[in-house]
């Protein structure tokens, strides 16, 4: 007799599901509200002892104005970033941008100016970009250009800065000279490939433009919102809390000055939609210094670098980020000089 063949069933692989939504981002958001809300309610008791009552209401001052006023250019910035990065296929800037590196690197910084998108988006945007076949030089140069000289930015800048409009124009010849120079240092210095890890998509393919859309929005809402809340509150404390002549004192010194905001501005890690009136708020800095908060916050902050090290490599990031903030200063103290 002969036995019947049996046949094995084929295992069944489920299919790939979309990344999800990370949690931390949210947690971190509703913490920093919660934190706020009871520093509102229980702020008098806590601090009686730190603050008079004048410097309480200094403080809640200029904490609401800040966010107040930040925050429509906050949604605007997030609603055109997640349309751009659901909508507009990256096909579309390998097919515009030229061929050549050393010319593709300015025409990409300067298309940041009529592509909105904040310095969350720009990121996974870049790395769409690169995975497209676009230069690695021209994508850096994006990814500095855009959310720093978008006109949602510019707008926000004029806002802050009314009759001033001389700091919009260094702002965004500023961010433009180092989005360019970064991108030209890339290609002289070999191109980096030995540490540049070619990024991943953050949506998983063939998910609905609706569903990278809402998911982008989310992501990118939750992130810069908290920051933005974070940055006003210290923005508000460090007018409250620091003595004035500890103020005065760096900012007489134009480089001190300039260093400062600096770093503030990469610890501060704020929306570049909403920065300029933060920025605007330090009323004891010089403009060139201010401009400086500007420029180095849109392209290398503390959120920016861990992004960065997740998407591009923490090779890259450690070479990446002091170099940009290094060009940052050194323009902003240039144009500062220059136009301010």
């Amino acid at each position: 007799m002969s036995t019947p063949e049996v046949t094995e069933n084929p295992v069944l692989t489920p299919p790939e599901e979309p990344p999800q939504e990370p949690t931390g981002s949210s947690i971190a958001f509703t913490i920093t509200l919660v934190v706020l809300v009871g520093l509102a309610l229980f702020g008098r008791k806590l601090f009686a002892g730190l603050f008079t009552d004048d410097g309480v209401r200094t403080w809640a001052t200029m904490f609401v104005g800040v966010t107040v006023q930040a925050l429509p250019f906050l949604v605007l910035g997030v609603l055109l970033s997640a349309a751009l990065t659901a909508f507009v296929p990256a096909s579309f800037f390998a097919k515009a941008l030229p061929k050549h590196p050393a010319l593709a690197v300015p025409v990409a910084s300067a298309s940041g100016v009529i592509l909105p998108g904040c310095e969350c988006a720009s990121v996974p945007v870049s790395a769409a970009l690169m995975a497209r076949g676009v230069t690695p030089a021209a994508a850096i140069a994006f990814l500095l250009s855009a959310p720093a000289i978008n006109p949602v930015v510019l707008a926000s800048t004029a806002v802050a800065f009314p009759g001033q409009p001389k700091v919009v124009v260094a702002r965004a010849l500023t961010s433009i000279a180092v989005s360019m120079v970064l991108g030209w240092l890339w290609l002289l210095t070999g191109k980096g490939s030995s540490w540049l890890r070619m990024p991943k998509s953050r949506h998983a393919e063939g998910t609905a433009k609706l569903e990278v859309f809402r998911s982008s929005m989310l992501h990118d809402f939750l992130h810069a919102g908290g920051f933005l809340v974070i940055g006003a509150a210290a923005a508000a404390t460090l007018n409250v809390v620091v003595p004035r002549e500890w103020l005065d004192h760096v900012a007489s010194n134009l480089l001190l000055s300039v260093v400062v905001l600096g770093l503030l501005a990469v610890l501060l890690a704020i929306c570049s939609e909403a920065d300029a009136f933060v920025a605007a708020s330090l009323t004891q800095f010089s403009l060139t210094a201010r401009l400086a908060f500007m420029v180095v916050g849109p392209i290398v902050d503390v959120k920016l670098i861990a992004l960065q090290a997740g998407t591009f490599g923490p090779k890259f990031a450690v070479r990446f980020a002091p170099a940009t903030f290094v060009v940052a200063i050194a323009a902003s103290l240039l144009v500062g000089w220059w136009l301010l």
